[in-house]
């Protein structure tokens, strides 16, 4: 059970900033598209907000190890 809550602690959060991710992403896309010379901008913030989200990611991998080396 407790293989199941490690899975579970790292599969949930990779799956939800890997849609966050590519949400985000395609949102960046469409905004250069209309905006171009808004281009340096959108694509700063993109990447801040990836680092974030990519963070988070990170994080729960982090708990996910230290949930199996508790086992």
């Amino acid at each position: 059970m407790s293989f199941l809550a490690v899975a579970l602690a790292i599969a949930i959060p990779a799956v939800g900033s890997a849609i966050s991710q590519a949400i985000a992403s395609r949102a960046a896309m469409e905004n250069i598209g209309r905006q171009p010379e808004a281009a340096g901008d959108i694509r700063t913030t993109l990447i801040l907000a990836l680092a974030f989200m990519e963070a988070l990611t990170l994080f729960s991998f982090v708990i996910a190890i230290l949930l199996w080396v508790k086992m």
